[in-house]
């Protein structure tokens, strides 16, 4: 068999059986979405809100930003869940600390989305980023999870337990609006109809404990709603005054029934647009 039919054979194995493609990169980019089974794409432009510019979150906000920069400096940091009302700036928090920490430390941190419906598959990404270089915050918006669920167990084993561990260059951040990321009557539910009641609701809140840092968000009162807007009027340069935002932003969250840091930036999109106002 001669050399030329022996190359076309190996060409046609490979085409057939190619090799298996690259390990996904953390480079060109400080943020991604993770997509099963093994893609990370890239996300040019964050959507976020500059961190000074959130308000009301004072304590919540200097607990996630000290714990994100020891991480971005290398050192020991916590997983961390921010809980509690909605719209009160649990996202944006996470997005706007890990932007600042690339800020005193370039290039440091990547962001990486797992979507809620991809919990399961966190142990793969894990075992891509463990290859990694670069420090990561994995971040999953609005997590929580319902009856007949068992993806839980699957975040449980990845933060803390396992053989392998957590892998050292890899924190969790979560949202929720759940302190126990379960519904209260799925506890309560498990308490009145297990054997031996305490272990059966051990096994549903332990997930909680794998986070290192609770972190509460609660509703805000209208002193702090005023200081939101008039942070993102003063940002946006609106040309109102002071007593007018007023006005109109009580007149708003009246309309929408409560007041948050999402009340806020929505009452603010909507007076930037009539005063012929961009914000992008």
């Amino acid at each position: 068999m001669d050399a030329e039919l022996l190359a076309r054979i190996a060409a046609a194995l490979e085409r057939l059986a190619p090799p298996p493609a690259p390990p996904p990169s953390l480079e060109g980019a400080d943020a991604f979405v993770w997509h099963p089974p093994a893609r990370l794409d890239p996300v040019p432009r964050v959507s976020r809100v500059e961190i000074g510019l959130l308000k009301g979150v004072d304590r919540q906000k200097d607990i996630l930003l000290e714990n994100t920069l020891r991480f971005a400096r290398g050192l020991p940091a916590n997983n961390a869940m921010l809980w509690g009302a909605r719209g009160m700036g649990k996202s944006s928090l996470v997005k706007a600390t890990h932007a600042e920490a690339n800020a005193q430390h370039p290039g440091s941190l990547a962001l990486i989305e797992i979507h809620r419906e991809d919990i399961r598959t966190l142990p793969e990404l894990l075992n891509i980023l463990r290859a990694q270089a670069r420090r990561c915050l994995v971040f999953c918006d609005d997590l929580s999870f319902e009856r007949e669920d068992a993806d839980y167990k699957a975040l449980k084993s990845v933060l803390d337990g396992g053989i392998e561990g957590r892998p050292t260059n890899v924190l969790f951040y979560a949202t929720s609006n759940r302190r126990h990321l379960m519904p209260r009557d799925m506890i309560e539910n498990e308490r009145s109809t297990a054997i031996n009641p305490a272990e059966a609701v051990e096994e549903k809140v332990s997930l909680s404990d794998r986070f290192g840092l609770w972190i509460g968000f609660h509703n805000c009162d209208q002193d702090t709603f005023f200081a939101m807007v008039e942070g993102y009027a003063a940002a946006f340069s609106l040309p109102v005054t002071r007593e007018e935002l007023h006005k109109a932003a009580v007149e708003w969250s009246v309309t929408r029934g409560g007041r948050s840091g999402r009340v806020a930036w929505q009452f603010i999109q909507d007076m930037a647009g009539r005063l012929g106002v961009r914000v992008a």
